[in-house]
């Protein structure tokens, strides 16, 4: 009785279309073919062998919106080398805390790909990952000081201990010739290096992820598939409604006991089709970007690192400016940015009314609100819309002073939806960085946001777990096998140097890495040091 009288309310409001019963059931319905739901996938093969799992991309490839090396900086985001994880607080001191949260959390990503190549599920490390040193460099007496004090603050984090620091023109030029020559003598400069960065190409650890996936009887992998509705089955599980775009956009549903949406910028719309409360109140903003290149092999070959200055004032975290190298598909590259782009697009291959179909009736008052709150963003977009070539040739020139325009070309990089949500005092916040939203039951989830992203996905989907599957996490097969899986799991690096050593070395040793050992006379004798540089701030 209940579902006739559904039926024919649904008739009479417009004449709905009748939902396709479930051709099949799965255990796990991933939707999007990123590296968030290669991680999931990959993690609960390993957990249950056993659980049939489907993974829909509407792309006809897969990893190719944000995952894409293309799309993305390609930074293994560690901290080592970004300022705006390491604020100056109003009393002059630095808060590391952001930094450290963010470098445990890359060591965990490391564990987990390392584990892979240890199965054979990745291969190739220097495929997908490479040591290129991280570096912070700035100029000027106020911008110097505050990188002297940051490099002192981190000393207190054994996972920050062996970061150098200089200010000597030369050293700096050892480091990174190209950011030194044509720059006028007596410049008050300053750098720090750390030599076990890295750059990543999150899009071949995706392919190589979901290639092996595919080997298994029970994955199945549907390109070319774009979901178009979730809505809660009478048990509780979900059914997802799919068209297939390569076959008349032919509707079909499957039947899942467990969601995870790792769309990217389209993660939103398709949480809000579940209809579940903690839905509510969100919203997206999109900001894309781009970046300038040189292939030329003869400046390419005189930077390796990546070096990261300071946002201009008044302008997003994600505005940071950076020169880096890059390693994509075996080739080595210099990209410079980013420099902000806007669409109303929630993908880069999107649609322009994804701004306004994700607006409702609960996210329209945050979203005012943190648009009212955020004018210094609108004014940053605006200021970087405006931008010639010759002007970001500017920018570039404050980093690589001897650049030239004929080395150089713009890119598109992939757009990103910052989250924007209620808040009880405020009505709305945009807020940067990403977050798992996810029904009371664990039964559906979606990752919402940003940066760090790709970097900390292995954590962010171990969190994701932690809240979706909280009885199976707790059993002694799942600990088992996540402390295999992640050999520090349940543990804190930060400050443990015995525990930061033996967790480098097992993941440098498989990924092929440079290691770095910090002796514990080494790390004794500069603790004390940057005790005292602090204080004398």
């Amino acid at each position: 009785m209940k579902k006739l009288l559904l039926s024919l309310l649904c008739l009479s409001a417009l004449g709905c279309a009748k939902q396709p019963e479930p051709e099949k059931s799965v255990d796990v319905l991933l939707i999007g073919g990123g590296i968030m739901s290669a991680s999931l996938g990959t993690y609960l093969n390993e957990l249950e062998p056993s659980w049939k799992i489907d993974l829909y991309e509407r792309l006809p490839q897969i990893a190719n919106e944000s995952s894409n090396p293309w799309n993305n900086a390609g930074t293994g985001h560690s901290a080592f080398a970004e300022l705006n994880y390491t604020p100056e607080k109003a009393d002059g001191s630095i808060d590391i805390s952001k930094a450290v949260a963010i470098n445990e959390s890359f060591e965990i990503s490391k564990q987990f790909w390392a584990y892979q190549v240890e199965q054979g599920v990745l291969n190739n490390p220097k495929s997908f990952i490479n040591n290129v040193p991280h570096m912070s460099f700035v100029w000027g007496d106020k911008n110097t000081e505050f990188l002297k004090k940051r490099h002192a603050a981190l000393q207190h984090s054994s996972l920050f201990r062996g970061m150098e620091f200089s200010e000597d023109p030369q050293q700096i030029k050892q480091w990174v010739p190209l950011v030194m020559e044509g720059r006028e003598p007596g410049e008050k400069l300053a750098a720090t290096r750390v030599a076990i960065g890295t750059d990543v190409n999150f899009g071949e650890i995706t392919n190589q992820l979901i290639d092996s996936l595919s080997q298994k009887d029970e994955f199945s992998l549907h390109v070319q598939h774009e979901v178009r509705d979730i809505s809660r089955a009478d048990d509780g599980t979900w059914n997802v409604t799919v068209a297939d775009l390569a076959n008349g956009d032919k509707l079909s549903t499957v039947n899942a006991k467990f969601v995870f949406i790792g769309a990217g910028g389209g993660a939103l719309k398709l949480l809000q089709k579940s209809g579940i409360p903690e839905a509510d109140g969100y919203a997206g903003f999109p900001v894309g970007g781009s970046f300038l290149v040189t292939r030329n092999p003869e400046v390419v070959a005189k930077h390796q690192a990546k070096v990261y200055g300071l946002a201009s004032v008044g302008s997003p975290p994600m505005s940071v400016p950076h020169l880096d190298t890059r390693v994509i598909d075996g080739q080595k590259v210099i990209l410079f940015g980013p420099f902000a782009t806007f669409s109303t697009k929630f993908l880069k291959n999107g649609s322009l009314l994804d701004m306004f179909s994700s607006m409702t009736t609960r996210n329209i008052i945050p979203m005012t609100q943190a648009g009212l709150d955020n004018m210094s963003l609108s004014t940053y977009l605006i200021g970087q819309l405006m931008l010639s070539q010759e002007d970001r040739m500017h920018s570039l020139r404050d980093y690589f002073p001897e650049a030239e325009d004929k080395d150089w070309e713009l890119v598109q990089a992939g757009q990103r939806v910052q989250i924007i949500k209620k808040d009880p005092e405020l009505g709305g916040v945009l807020q940067f960085g990403t977050e798992v939203v996810s029904a009371e039951d664990g039964s559906i989830a979606a990752l919402l946001g940003a940066s760090p992203g790709a970097s900390t996905a292995a954590p962010i989907m171990l969190h994701l777990m932690e809240k979706t599957f909280k009885d199976k996490i707790k059993t002694p097969e799942w600990q088992a096998k996540l402390k295999e899986i992640i050999p520090s799991y349940g543990q804190t690096l930060n400050n443990n140097l015995e525990l930061t050593n033996k967790t480098r070395a097992w993941s440098s040793e498989r990924l092929q890495l440079t290691y770095v050992e910090v002796e514990p006379e080494q790390a004794e004798e500069e603790a004390p040091q940057a005790e005292t540089a602090a204080a004398a701030q």
